[in-house]
């Protein structure tokens, strides 16, 4: 397999090249390795090994970079449409923590009764086929060993293929996959009967491959009118699919629930929601959790969604979490782009890592609310599996409308969905085997009648002739594309300039799709805002603007809008003036030079500038300046005369001038420059002081063109010029 370097792009057309060869590695489900971490100067107990290649948070960059890697398993959902593009999102999201990468079908595909082939573009997701299976497990190979760990590859076994899918999944290393019949019986109207059958083999497959079993209860409360009065029936829904994904063969510790925070503030979230989770863990405590946010109350404020997550974390920690979802923030407005995915990725990491070995500070209480309510809800669902029994098992509480009702149980408000035994997708197509039905394949669940042909079949089936696809990967037959106007090399083809990086497009989702998002905000009510954005987006040379999210400030005073629109430009890197790298060395290492080279410095804003707010915060140990270094500094002050810059140098003995300057009208900014320089050169000092400017308008070509050693411009901390001084006065030093 194809190494790759953090400063290479994946090769889609090389992975995608010769794939009717590639045999992907059986691999089943892989948990991470927990144990205490110690990196840098923090221990955590709740986390696992770090990754080779990574992003660190925004917020290490004070920590040394470090990127704590925290327990539970990371999950991403991808689904653009364009399997070739979501392969790089996968590299992202790995990059970020990411160790379960679960690929969204396309909309209705549980709908379909057989297996798709090609690479036909999606819509709400991605035609889950042999292809896009095999070409992002390779390219998932590649990732794997770039970062260092395993990748857990994921998506559905469900729709009346779920067999089929099932052997696919197994056939092409799929190492997880949500199956759960009553998904199928509920909200795809399969017929119970058969959802069940095949949930008996396809679960019995998914055992064989090792594969993690995700089950769909949470959809219960993403479909009912009122999520939180669900809880009920949410523990029976889990305990009905564990056991009987348990009595089809899959080990209990890959058997996931689906578990979501039935509400969302602004209800009062925790005092709903930790009860429920307390409630769930304690009565399926065998199995494993797979804790994803809430997104049934979601808006498209990608606000909203992250204060959702980081409540929905919180109860992760104190309660347990197996796996960790990441539904995107943009789950509310369907857009499923990058940076929403690397978001929710780092929200996760971040608070999970935040709240390390929270329960080893606080306790959840063992009387009072919290207790109560855990139990009525238990109790609650307990009588829920009475009355089922009662009526005779599930299919019958099914045709009664028992789930998914809006009452909480037992209030029933006869709002429930309701399925005919003998109707739906697939009815009458379950048959008795005949007493001499044989099926020489592995895996296969059910009377099976192999002893007529000798005991040693019973166990291993398809050794009677041979071993089948599960042992013969080569018997697969993989079909490339039956599509001559859809497919991934004629999408491919009509981006084929930007994959080499030498021309480059705006993008969300796909490779050159030219998308921008744009924040605004307009002085006015909501309707006038939003037409008002919309031609705001149209001046702006956008074209297909959509508004994709409006939000009221005040009736009259405010409306923020945020529109989505198309650049029809290419920009030709070669043609770029690229910023600038600033050179920033460690804390110690300026630290231990300053501590053995004392330096000092003047420093002030110049001429009839009186702005302080910049070069104070470069300077004062309390916004992370030079001081934090050991570096000494005389502040001048504001409205500075530029020859007192030079006479207070001489004076203190200084071997640094910083000089901000923000006004630039007249280029007065480029003239103080000159003046300072010329200045310590008629003093005779020029060659013994660093001088250094700063500002906004500043940058260091506009700096070092006007006679300074170097400029400071926006986003400027204090290392860089720490990191700046020393390296100078090294120079200067060995002359």
């Amino acid at each position: 397999m194809n190494k790759i370097k953090p400063n290479e792009k994946l090769d889609i057309r090389n992975i995608l090249k010769d794939l009717d060869k590639y045999v992907p590695k059986k691999r089943p489900w892989v948990w991470r390795d927990i144990s205490p971490q110690t990196i840098g100067e923090f221990t955590y107990q709740q986390a696992s090994p770090g990754i080779k290649n990574f992003v660190p948070l925004p917020s290490a960059r004070g920590l040394g970079n470090i990127d704590p890697q925290p327990d539970a398993v990371i999950t991403t959902e991808i689904a653009s449409g364009r399997f070739e593009d979501d392969i790089r999102r996968m590299r992202m999201a790995a990059y970020h923590g990411a160790d379960h990468i679960m690929v969204i079908r396309t909309a209705g595909q549980s709908h379909f009764d057989g297996l798709l082939e090609g690479t036909p573009q999606g819509i709400g997701g991605i035609p889950v086929t042999r292809k896009q299976l095999r070409a992002q497990r390779k390219a998932l190979d590649i990732i794997e060993e770039e970062v260092g760990r395993p990748i857990n590859y994921h998506s559905y076994v469900s729709g009346v293929a779920g067999p089929e899918i099932a052997v696919l999944f197994t056939e092409e290393g799929v190492s997880g996959a949500h199956q759960d019949p009553q998904y199928n019986v509920l909200y795809r109207n399969i017929n119970a009967i058969r959802s069940y059958v095949d949930a008996a083999e396809s679960k019995m497959i998914m055992a064989y491959a090792g594969m993690a079993q995700i089950d769909g209860a949470h959809n219960a409360n993403a479909t009912a009118r009122d999520a939180w009065k669900v809880m009920p029936e949410l523990l029976v829904q889990h305990i009905i699919n564990s056991k009987f994904s348990e009595k089809c063969g899959i080990e209990k510790h890959n058997i996931c629930l689906s578990t979501v925070p039935p509400a969302a503030s602004p209800t009062p979230d925790l005092k709903l929601n930790l009860p429920y989770a307390v409630a769930l863990r304690e009565f399926l405590s065998d199995y494993k959790m797979r804790a994803q946010m809430n997104t049934k109350y979601m808006d498209s404020s990608t606000r909203e969604a992250t204060v959702t997550h980081v409540l929905n974390l919180l109860i992760s920690r104190l309660t347990s979490a197996d796996i960790q979802s990441t539904i995107t923030p943009d789950e509310g407005r369907n857009v499923p782009w990058h940076i929403y995915n690397i978001e929710a990725l780092d929200t996760a990491k971040q608070a999970m890592i935040g709240m390390d070995d929270l329960l080893s500070m606080v306790s959840l209480r063992e009387d009072g609310y919290l207790q109560e309510k855990k139990r009525e809800i238990q109790e609650r669902s307990i009588l829920m599996m009475e009355e089922i029994i009662e009526m005779g098992g599930y299919f019958n509480a099914v045709e009664a409308g028992m789930f998914v009702d809006s009452g909480e149980y037992p209030q029933r408000n006869g709002d429930g969905i309701s399925r005919d035994i003998n109707g739906g997708v697939g009815a009458g197509t379950v048959v008795k085997r005949d007493e001499d039905y044989m099926a020489p394949v592995t895996a296969h669940y059910g009377y099976n009648n192999m002893a007529q042909y000798g005991e040693q079949y019973v166990k291993d089936p398809s050794s009677l002739i041979g071993g089948c696809t599960f042992e013969h990967p080569e018997m697969v037959k993989f079909i490339d594309e039956l599509d001559d106007t859809d497919n991934v090399y004629l999408r491919m083809d009509k981006t084929e300039k930007y994959r080499t990086g030498k021309i480059l497009k705006p993008e969300v989702e796909w490779l050159g799709d030219g998308t921008v998002v744009v924040d605004l905000f307009f002085p006015t009510d909501i309707r006038t805002a939003e037409a008002a954005a919309i031609e705001t987006g149209k001046k702006m040379n956008l074209v297909k603007v959509e508004v994709i999210h409006k939000e009221v400030l005040h009736p009259s005073e405010g409306t923020r809008i945020q529109i989505k629109g198309t650049f029809d430009f290419d920009i030709d890197v070669e043609k770029l003036v690229l910023p600038e790298i600033i050179k920033s060395h460690s804390m110690d290492d300026v630290i231990n030079y300053v501590k053995d080279n004392p330096i000092k410095v003047v420093a002030g804003t110049a001429g009839n500038d009186e702005h302080s707010v910049g070069i104070r915060e470069v300077l004062d140990i309390k916004h992370g300046g030079i001081e934090k270094y050991g570096i000494k500094y005389e502040y001048l002050g504001t409205s500075v005369p530029i020859e007192k810059f030079v006479d207070a140098a001489i004076e203190t003995k200084s071997n640094v001038i910083m000089m901000s300057t923000i006004i630039s009208h007249d280029d007065i900014h480029y003239k103080a420059m000159l003046k300072l320089h010329n200045y310590a050169v008629e003093k005779g000092v020029r060659d013994q002081l660093i001088l250094i400017t700063g500002g906004t308008q500043v940058t260091p070509e506009i700096a070092r063109k006007n006679k300074m050693d170097q400029g400071f411009g926006r986003g400027t901390k204090g290392i860089h010029i720490a990191s700046f001084i020393i390296d100078k006065h090294k120079e200067i030093m060995n002359k």
